[in-house]
């Protein structure tokens, strides 16, 4: 695996690339409160392939939603027909871990789809499923590295944090941006700590 970590003295300027259609701190506060807040029930029905994943794109079928995402969020990424990366640089934002081997690289839905399935999803169709785990226009879709992104798993910002605090603002934004895009639930604990990490905008 080759990565490097990037040293704390670089991480006051880090800089990374985050999806699009994140809204301010503000405005994710006023998003926030008009979620509807439910406990948290898991019937044991969920199954990641209820959400087809990494199919292609509309405008660009020879990519994937994976692979669109790989030449969006890293750098100087040169891609072959098939869109594939072939060379380039991806820089976690949740660990400010450097990956330059794309097959290292994990894409890690913000809301996770068992999270979704909990809060919503599952009274989805299969086609609005699939259009949620392949969402590359909102901030639901990011480039990470895979240790992070492990232990992230399917948890909620009150049980699961970004190791860098810097990140915590456009983290928080673009978790209750989806939410409130796709209509989904929050748990009490939840929008408690969502709150906490708008509160660092």
């Amino acid at each position: 695996m080759k990565f490097f970590t990037v040293t704390l003295a670089s991480l006051a300027t880090l800089v990374v690339a985050t999806p699009p259609g994140i809204p301010s701190g503000s405005t994710a506060k006023t998003r926030l409160a008009t979620l509807t807040v439910k406990a948290y029930a898991d019937d044991g029905t969920y199954d990641r392939d209820l959400f087809p994943h990494w199919k292609s794109v509309p405008s660009e079928p020879a990519c994937t939603a994976r692979e669109w995402v790989l030449r969006r969020d890293g750098t100087s990424v040169v891609v072959g027909s098939d869109c594939y990366p072939d060379s380039g640089s991806w820089t976690c934002p949740y660990s400010g871990v450097k990956h330059t081997v794309p097959s290292d690289v994990d894409i890690d839905h913000m809301v996770p789809l068992k999270n979704a399935w909990v809060s919503g999803a599952s009274e989805w169709t299969t086609a609005e499923r699939q259009a949620f785990a392949n969402d590359i226009d909102g901030p639901q879709l990011w480039a990470t590295d895979g240790d992070t992104n492990s232990s992230k798993g399917d948890k909620s910002p009150d049980a699961w944090k970004p190791p860098l605090t810097s990140i915590y603002c456009s983290y928080a934004s673009a978790w209750v941006q989806v939410k409130y895009s796709y209509d989904l639930t929050i748990t009490s604990a939840e929008k408690t700590a969502l709150t906490s990490m708008l509160n660092t905008c």
